[in-house]
């Protein structure tokens, strides 16, 4: 997750951020549904790249646990919630879906992020038998844009195993037939600290080899970060090549609600802000829900939109200190792109801009997911870990399971997202409460503010996209959309109520 850095937390988080001011323009979309991109993307002319801040982007605190703490045991110690991985395997109702093989067999999964863990293999291997898994039928490292120096430990290095470890381990939990293709990049200049044309070249490596169908990110940067459309625009390629290409490609939304941070990677803008990548029109950008969830994993009530900006415990757990601080699903309208054409029908919602995010999984606070760690620099153990860093591999295993389902890559499924919503499909399940309204303190005054959000809406809304999802249902939906791009609506309606 993303919020500013906070002295409590054991992960370095920040932003993917360039300075200057922001100017808006627009992106021609095509105006056509379909599962992938129709025909080639024309690629943006090559541009001197901008040098980009990148941090990971997820929540934990110091203290690691000897065993993978209970829901029971967190609440008693904590005042928050924890799950196990079988409890959210169970929350989205995934075992009837390997029940009838399907595991994301014979499909990969891609994950990007910077330096990746000295100890990656080790550790999903204790995951793995603490969550009742076999071992992934592969993990492959690469390094295609270059090799990546020898662990040191401090807090960047630190800071992104612990990103690699979480990605692997609960994109591995949904979809635990999947092969796993972990993408480790360099980084140069800045200390260390720069890197995101290393991340746009072993996309487009991975995109252009043909070695998976879906790409899971977990950074983002403040649109109005970057000093201009053009510095954007030409961090892009990997998207278009992937639309072209039939490649799924997933972001997180970010984790500070409506607000987001500027170049300092500490404070906070004053009004809404959306990030990108999740705000391009060729990513899914995925939010995050809170469950609420017995020792079980089945829901106790209905997943609400991850908001623990107020929550006086999760504040303490995370920065030590009774809040608030935003601590929530990102979300709002794209400074920078128009409306695409598959959002026209939320355009009373959207207006005439790119709306995030698309979907949403559990990646709340208060509902964080266990993961364990053993790299240098911190104490080897098991960490409740939380934020869009989670819902966004959770997803990508959901994309897994679908594409096995079809027997092929699903490419953009964004057309597809907003088709299932419009037409009332059961595996969307709609997100009805909550916001991502967040407030701070900020400033040499340390004034309070308060960036007002979006609330949960029926339907598609500004906090959690489309909703989150019935995984039975909506995998086999998402499969058949892929498999009939050209079936008319009255004919897709009458197919999906077949599938229930």
């Amino acid at each position: 997750m993303r919020p500013p850095r906070l002295a409590a937390a054991a992960a370095v988080i920040g932003s993917l951020v360039l300075a200057g001011t922001l100017t808006a323009a627009g992106l021609a979309v095509p105006a056509a549904r379909s599962a992938a991109s129709n025909g080639s993307a024309a690629r943006v002319a090559s541009a001197a790249a901008p040098v980009v801040l990148i941090s990971p982007d997820l929540w934990r605190v110091s203290g690691a646990h000897r065993a993978a703490p209970t829901t029971a045991f967190c609440e008693q110690h904590y005042k928050i919630a924890c799950y196990l991985p079988q409890q959210l395997r169970q929350a989205y109702g995934l075992p009837k879906l390997y029940a009838a093989g399907i595991t994301g067999k014979g499909q990969t999964i891609i994950i990007v992020d910077s330096y990746g863990s000295p100890t990656v293999r080790h550790d999903l291997a204790v995951f793995d038998q603490v969550a009742h898994l076999p071992a992934p039928p592969s993990l492959t490292i690469i390094q295609p844009a270059g090799r990546v120096a020898a662990y040191q430990a401090n807090s960047n290095r630190e800071g992104w195993a612990g990103e690699t470890e979480l990605d692997v381990e609960y994109a591995h939990d949904i979809a635990p037939g999947a092969n796993i293709l972990l993408v480790e990049t360099p980084t140069s200049e800045n200390e260390g600290r720069t890197g995101f044309p290393q991340i746009v070249r072993a996309e487009e490596y991975v995109i252009n080899h043909h070695l998976g169908g879906v790409i899971s990110q977990s950074f983002s940067a403040t649109e109005q970060s970057f000093a201009n459309r053009e510095r954007l625009v030409t961090l892009r390629g990997a998207y278009l090549d992937a639309a072209a290409k039939g490649v799924t490609v997933l972001a997180a939304s970010g984790d500070g609600g409506a607000a987001d941070v500027e170049f300092d990677g500490t404070t906070y803008f004053l009004n809404r802000a959306t990030s990108w990548p999740d705000s391009d029109p060729l990513v899914t950008g995925v939010g995050a829900t809170q469950l609420h969830l017995d020792a079980a994993g089945d829901p106790i009530s209905p997943a609400t939109v991850w908001n623990d900006t107020y929550s006086v415990a999760t504040n303490q757990y995370i920065a030590g200190n009774n809040g608030p601080g935003p601590l929530a699903s990102g979300g709002g309208r794209s400074v920078i792109f128009p409306r695409p054409w598959y959002q026209r029908g939320v355009r009373n919602i959207v207006g005439g801009r790119r709306g995030v995010p698309d979907i949403s999984m559990s990646g709340a606070c208060n509902g964080a997911a266990d993961m364990y760690q053993s790299f240098p620099g911190q104490p080897a153990g098991w960490y409740p870990t939380c934020g869009t860093s989670e819902a966004t591999p959770l997803f990508a295993g959901i994309v897994a399971l679908a594409e096995q389902v079809a027997h092929h890559r699903l490419g953009l499924i964004n057309p597809d997202l907003y088709l299932l919503s419009a037409l009332r499909a059961h595996g969307i399940a709609d997100v009805s409460s909550g916001s991502n309204t967040v407030s701070f303190r900020q400033g040499r005054k340390n004034r309070f503010y308060t960036v007002a959000g979006f609330r949960a809406l029926p339907g598609y809304d500004l906090a959690s996209g489309v909703g989150t999802i019935n995984a039975p249902i909506f995998v086999r939906e998402l499969a058949f959309l892929a498999d009939h791009p050209h079936w008319s609506v009255p004919r897709l309606k009458a197919a999906l109520a077949r599938l229930d």
